[in-house]
């Protein structure tokens, strides 16, 4: 038995009502679907890359659920080692925003970004980056290169959230 004292301090009101184990797992699985979709249209770009004779990558920049700039690998054309994916995704959200910054959005490629596009991707200041395949040799993340995780750099707002997604072999 609880004393009377005690027990005022641990009710708990109806306005804060937690959801429960179903409901979260309803917002996981349906989170863990909006990155599988994403994914897979930087795949479908990917594939659009490779046939154009360039290295297979493909990214998208998603806000608020939306897809709001698009990218392909597309160094080769013009000898350009800046058309990578991820910038070309973020050129193609700026335009279409209008804007200098891409708070709130989310990047997602199918490979990890390397150094330079990390360094695009931090000083747009994008919110999220997820990607499918690690790159441990130049990753932004995953080679001693990580300057999406670095948090030691004063000019830069705080590192992006990072979200590793092994795709299911038939999304």
């Amino acid at each position: 038995m609880i004393p009377n004292h005690l027990a005022s301090h641990l009710k708990v009101k109806s306005c804060f009502a937690a959801p429960g184990l179903k409901q979260i797992s309803s917002l996981i699985y349906n989170r863990m679907n909006e990155h599988r979709k994403f994914l897979k249209r930087c795949r479908e770009l990917a594939s659009e890359a490779g046939r154009s004779g360039n290295t297979p990558v493909g990214a998208v920049i998603v806000r608020d659920g939306v897809i709001i700039g698009e990218g392909i690998e597309a160094t080769r054309p013009d000898n350009d080692i800046t058309r990578h994916a991820e910038i070309e995704a973020i050129r193609d959200a700026l335009k279409r925003l209008n804007t200098d910054k891409l708070r709130g959005c989310s990047l997602y490629t199918t490979h990890e970004p390397c150094i330079l596009c990390s360094y695009a991707i931090r000083h747009y200041q994008i919110s999220w980056v997820g990607f499918e395949h690690a790159v441990p040799t130049v990753g932004g993340v995953n080679s001693s290169y990580a300057l999406l995780t670095a948090k030691d750099i004063p000019i830069w707002a705080p590192p992006p959230g990072i979200i590793t997604v092994k795709m299911l072999s038939d999304t």
